[in-house]
């Protein structure tokens, strides 16, 4: 596999020096730097996409900080998500991952609703997300905001059994010069940006990072390379924002056996908010995004999206606060297919269309209300309805007792309808289901988050969910003349789950942090009667534990030196079998001033190698790494 240069090396080194006199960043402040009450006051808008506290939001939600990110070392934002407790994340090669929460991981996964800056990156191929090409400067994040459960009237269909909504630093939080370089035995990347003023009174950033991880050691294969580059502006007059960002990527996944994956694409997204002399506020958000996909053998698939959305909040007499709002996407999705698989039609335009209104009401002091419904329209169901109901209740200053009722869906995507995967034989052997409609759930969660003591906060959720039509893969007889029988996708599928969740901080000295996490769960799935499903046999349908557990420990043994801790366990997979594992990652960083950080990360060190993900037959076994991270400011 191709090496960076040597030359970017060399020059980053000797800028890497250079900064070492420089002064900080204000927000480069350090997680210690905040008590546990501070942690409780940071402003989330993931909930209702106003801005709330989090310690009064009333649903499952877990902050990575962007310290949190930085501490850990993380180098892609898979690998930035294992940081929330509630969060499943398995890695199966170099850049694809199981990634859910309450079950259901696939590397296909279709019940998770992931936005970078508010702009959905889920596939309408596959209702999910190819994660080999998502990336943004790790440093730029200033926090991803993890809701575990459903999202119906704010965020719509697919936010079935979450949301992740990664939102970057504005670039009044990034000027200067960033150089950041990591390497190690199997992965390495460099990324430089630039902040400054612009005319006018605005602000901005550029950068442009590259990255790649080398093939796994068991198998041929598996490797990533990554390119990517773009820019940020933000300006603000008065009341109102403005904020524009694009960016541009190619990258390349090399596949089992020989092959590559080729990815490539470009976005770019718009933002405007501020309030009406009314005191009501307002938000308007528009997004373009192309992409390009090759598998040679398997098929192509050239895809553009136009993407709008408005929302409005305003006060109605003392006790009322309304959101309401719609949007329109539209995507223009090319496929053509290969020797393996075809979509019939090739070309088909999809639209999606909703309005959406949530009223919070303040019922006392300490009690209050939120009820909401999205109507949202999708060109192969039709109108789907959306409700959501929640009750809170601040038991007292520094607690929160919650409970929500909710319904959504999993809207069909073009692998449910339009699929055709040929045979060996000839003919095909899966096809879409031409009646496929959308998977249900219905979702009853109570939460309780509270700060007992000065040095000690926890947050408990236990949920309750019950899915209908779910996706099934049923054989069927032979058309005339065809060599094979084949199957074909249904929704003869239910489920039920029931689970809890449960983290806590302890800040067990003045510079020392503590920070543990815990998820059970039971996922019982059932057939209609008569249904033969297949998708266990061929890796489309469940795999979860059931439980896995994190323990993460950040201290500040002096000025300079940094040590960060996690250790995690992951139970048992059943179908493909996955045996449960524990792991350990430390990093340990040097920071000789402020602005120049060298640290030395081990990820997975209690094992050479273990599996996390997929039938023992293909999936990659990912191994012991050890690498050297470089960064500077100026």
């Amino acid at each position: 596999m191709r090496r960076l240069p040597f030359l970017i090396h060399f020059i980053a080194c000797a800028l890497l020096l250079h900064g070492a006199g420089a002064h900080a960043n204000a927000d480069q402040l350090s997680l210690l730097d905040f008590s546990l009450e501070q942690l409780s006051d940071i402003v989330v808008s993931s909930v209702s996409r106003q801005p709330a506290r989090l310690a009064d939001a009333p649903v499952s939600l877990y902050v990575i900080a962007g310290a949190d990110i930085a501490r850990a070392g993380a180098r892609s934002l898979p690998e930035a998500l294992r940081l929330a407790p509630n969060l499943q994340v398995a890695r199966s090669d170099g850049g694809t991952y199981a990634i859910t929460a309450r079950g259901f991981a696939s590397t296909i996964e279709n019940k998770l609703l992931v936005l970078i800056d508010g702009r959905s990156v889920y596939s309408p191929l596959f209702s999910g997300v190819f994660w080999d090409t998502q990336d943004v400067v790790m440093e730029d994040i200033a926090r991803i905001e993890v809701i575990s459960g459903p999202g119906p009237t704010i965020w719509g269909a697919n936010a079935v059994n979450g949301v992740i909504n990664i939102i970057t630093r504005n670039a009044a939080n990034s000027q200067g010069v960033l150089l950041a370089l990591d390497g190690g035995r199997r992965e390495r990347g460099a990324t430089v940006r630039q902040g400054g003023k612009l005319d006018g009174g605005g602000l901005y950033r550029v950068y442009a990072k590259a990255g790649q991880v080398d093939d796994f050691a068991d198998y041929p294969g598996g490797g990533l390379e990554r390119r990517q580059a773009g820019f940020r502006g933000d300006w603000k007059s008065g009341t109102r924002s403005t904020s524009v960002s694009a960016d541009v990527y190619r990258s390349s996944a090399h596949r089992r056996g020989g092959g590559e994956t080729r990815s490539s694409g470009a976005n770019l997204l718009g933002r405007a908010s501020g309030t009406l002399a009314d005191g009501s506020d307002w938000r308007v958000q528009a997004s373009l995004d192309h992409s390009e996909r090759v598998q040679p053998g398997t098929g192509a698939q050239r895809l553009d999206i136009v993407d709008l959305d408005m929302q409005h909040g305003t006060r109605l007499g003392e006790s009322h606060s309304l959101v309401w709002g719609g949007g329109y996407r539209r995507a223009w999705d090319r496929v053509s297919g290969g020797t393996l698989l075809a979509f019939f039609p090739a070309d088909k335009n999809l639209n999606w269309a909703n309005v959406f209104a949530q009223d919070k009401i303040q019922l006392s002091s300490t009690l209050r209300m939120s009820i909401g419904v999205k109507l949202e329209h999708n060109t192969y169901t039709g109108t789907e309805t959306l409700p959501s109901a929640r009750m809170v209740w601040n038991a007292s200053p520094s607690s929160v007792l919650w409970a929500a009722v909710s319904r959504n869906v999993r809207a069909p995507a073009r692998l449910d309808r339009d699929l055709y995967w040929r045979g060996a034989g000839g003919g095909y052997s899966i096809e879409g289901g031409p009646d496929f409609v959308a998977e249900t759930v219905r979702v009853a969660e109570m939460g309780y988050r509270a700060q007992p003591l000065p040095k000690v906060s926890y947050s408990i959720t236990v949920f309750a969910s019950d899915y209908g039509r779910l996706r099934t893969l049923e054989p069927r007889a032979p058309a005339p003349g065809a060599p094979t029988p084949g199957a074909q996708f249904a929704n003869l599928g239910d489920a039920n789950t029931r689970g809890l969740e449960f983290w806590s901080r302890w800040q067990a000295a003045p510079r020392w942090r503590l920070v543990a996490g815990l998820v059970l769960q039971d996922i019982d799935t059932s057939r209609a009667p008569g249904s033969r499903d297949l998708s266990d046999a061929i890796g489309i349908g469940t795999n979860d534990p059931s439980s896995y557990w994190s323990l993460r420990s950040s201290h500040e043994l002096s000025d300079q030196l940094q040590a960060e801790l996690a250790l995690r366990r992951v139970g048992q997979l059943p179908q493909p079998l996955v045996p449960a594992y524990y792991e350990l990652d430390l990093r340990m960083a040097w920071q000789p001033n402020p602005n120049v950080e060298v640290a030395l990360s081990g990820q997975n060190l209690l094992h050479r190698a273990h599996a996390e993900f997929g039938p023992a037959a293909t999936r990659r076994l990912i191994e012991r790494t050890v690498s050297l991270q470089l960064s500077s400011r100026f």
